[in-house]
């Protein structure tokens, strides 16, 4: 057999199993298909109108705890239940390694249009240059766009993403409403969660089943 004869064959069968292996929008909405919460990325993250706060604090402690925090506390931040599986894996490494590389000069905005300074294309770009830690499969990370102290809101973009071919199955920004008062006293990091929960109850209540309607036909 001649060589050219022979390499074709091997080409179509390493593409054929390469298309098996990839993961679609709706294998989100298949229960039997695991995922994996990545977490918080903050990496492009903006505090708009809160010029009180202490960059540094945030960065070094404030983002690290949130993600450990959703972690940790589980039953309170039930990914698992919003996407409607049994249990769903985690691994915040990835996030933790980006937030350390945060420039926290650039984090505080007196910008009212630095809440809403991301697109989904922006999104494309950031998962593209993620590192998933050699991870493969399903995995959800959302994008904190903007904490806005005036609005009392934390924008993010929930994003399912292919994580071996660093593909952004779907994303959508998503507002939540964060509770209680501003400042170091009462905990930014408790400020950011109760915002982190209430996407996440969103999510629960109404726009899983309407993900599922858009994106798992």
């Amino acid at each position: 057999m001649k060589l050219k004869n022979l390499v074709l064959p091997l080409i179509a069968i390493a593409l054929s199993a390469s298309a098996a292996n990839a993961q679609s929008s709706k294998d989100v909405f298949d229960t039997d298909v695991k995922l994996t919460w990545i977490g918080l990325d903050w990496t492009k993250t903006h505090i708009i109108g809160d010029a009180a706060a202490k960059a540094d604090q945030i960065v070094d402690k404030n983002f690290v705890e949130v993600n450990q925090k959703v972690v940790n506390e589980y039953k309170k931040f039930d990914v698992a239940k919003a996407f409607r599986r049994s249990e769903v894996s985690t691994d915040i490494g990835p996030v933790n390694k980006r937030t350390a590389k945060i420039d926290p000069d650039q984090l505080l905005s007196d910008n009212s249009d630095d809440y809403q300074h991301l697109k989904p294309e922006d999104i494309t770009t950031l998962v593209k240059g993620f590192d998933f830690n050699g991870k493969t499969g399903i995995g959800i990370v959302w994008f904190v766009e903007g904490i806005n102290k005036t609005k009392k809101e934390i924008s993010a973009y929930v994003t399912l993403v292919d994580m071996k071919a660093k593909k952004v199955l779907f994303t959508e920004r998503m507002v939540g409403k964060m509770g209680g008062k501003f400042g170091v006293a009462f905990g930014y990091a408790n400020m950011y969660l109760s915002g982190v929960k209430s996407i996440l109850d969103d999510i629960e209540k109404d726009k899983y089943k309407e993900w599922k309607s858009t994106y798992g036909g």
